[in-house]
Order: structure tokens, then sequence, then C-alpha cells
């Protein structure tokens, strides 16, 4: 006891494997999302610059419907909705067929998309505050649009967008705790299933908060890293 918080529930073999569990599942739920979000930020802020009206619009038609609904929504809808209209695949566990998105991935999915969505717009900031020189500079070089995009300008917005992409990905891992609504095996849905054998609800959150804590604070970290990095003397702040 410490404090009249009694974390002896810490010492149980099943809690500790529950617990071991959550924490990789939330480690690898984060970086699929994070990776993927990204991947989706890239792409969709290309594609935005293409000189093809509908492509744009189908961009913009994205961007608004995962920004300006919740990411729970989102979540449940992929997971119950859309999930339920693919193909069923073999289940050699039970013999029969289950859907071929498990929450898991239904999750990733789901956040990925709902985080892509803001990632496009950070780095779209980013773009229009690198200076028209640099594009002037590129055009009187002979760059075509694509080697222009890759090779000049999205650097240097991406530079500019990491305060701001920072804050999203944060705000990405602390949305997976979102997960645990489809019985998806990360840290708090084992949470939920300890507190409730033991009614040790607020030690069991507290033990959960540190470490929520710890991961934000490893990404910042590298976040803080890549800034110093990336950062070009003379360029920005």
């Amino acid at each position: 006891m410490f404090l009249n918080l009694d974390f002896s529930w810490l010492s149980d073999p099943t809690y500790q494997n529950w617990l071991r569990e959550g924490i990789v599942t939330t480690i690898l739920l984060s970086i699929v999302c994070v990776f993927s979000s990204l991947v989706i930020g890239f792409i969709g802020v290309w594609l935005q610059d293409l000189p093809i009206k509908w492509v744009r619009g189908a961009i913009q038609i994205y961007i608004q419907i995962f920004r300006n609904t919740p990411p729970l929504v989102q979540l449940f809808f992929l997971f119950f909705v859309l999930a339920a209209l693919l193909p069923k695949v073999y289940d050699p566990t039970t013999g029969g067929e289950r859907p071929i998105l498990n929450s898991f991935s239904s999750a990733a999915i789901a956040l990925s998309l709902f985080a892509g969505a803001f990632n496009i717009e950070i780095f779209r900031s980013g773009i229009e505050a690198v200076p028209k020189t640099m594009v002037e500079a590129c055009e009187s070089l002979g760059f075509s649009r694509s080697q222009s995009f890759f090779l000049v300008i999205l650097p240097l917005a991406f530079r500019i967008s990491l305060p701001a992409l920072n804050n999203n990905l944060v705000n990405l891992i602390k949305t997976t705790t979102l997960a645990s609504a489809i019985a998806t095996p990360e840290l708090l849905y084992f949470a939920g299933q300890i507190y409730a054998d033991n009614f040790a609800t607020l030690e069991v959150m507290l033990f959960i908060w540190v470490i929520y804590v710890t991961l934000v604070g490893i990404l910042l970290a590298l976040m803080h890293w890549l800034e110093l990095k990336l950062h070009i003397p003379g360029y920005g702040n």
C-alpha cells in the first residue's frame, strides 16, 4: 500500500500478461497509424497539387468528411458497417468464416484516415509557407512539377510543418484508446477488464496514465531529434 493505493494486482500473472499484450498492441497500433497517416498526408497533398479538378475535389471531400466527423463514429462505421459488407475469409481456429477486417485492422485504417486528413492540411499549410522564389528557382533550373515538389518544396514544407505535425501525431497516439470500443486488445481494453475484476479503478488508470505519458514522451523526443537533424541554418526559427 502507498498513499492508500493498492497495486498488489500487478503481481497477478494473468494481469501481467494482459498488460504486456495491451502495451504491445498499443505500440504496434500507434506505429501503424503514425506511418500510414504520414503516407496519406504526403500522397494527399501531392494529389492536391495536381492540375486535375476532380482529383482535388475528391481529396477535399475526404478531408472534410474525416475532419468534421467524430473518430469514434468513423471507427464504428468501418467495423460494424463496412467490414460486414466486405468478403469473408476462412478462419482456421473456428472452421467458419470471419470478416476480412478484424478489430485491429479496422482501428488502424479508421484512425489512419482520420489523422491523415489533418496531415494533408498540415503539409498544405507548410507548402504555402515555402517562398515562391523557391518555385521560380526550380522552374528556372528546368525542374518538372514532380521534381520541384518532391526534391525542393515538400522537404522544405515538411520542416515548416513539424511543430503542427507533432501535435497531430501526439493526438493520434491518445486517440488509439478509442480502439477499445470495438474490443481491440490494446491497453485501455485490458485496463477495463482489470478494474472490473478487482475494483482498483484509480490504481489501474494511474498505471495506464504513466504508460501513455511515457509513449507520448518517446514520440516527442524522437520528433525533437528529427527537428534538430532537419534544421537548415538560417531557414526558419
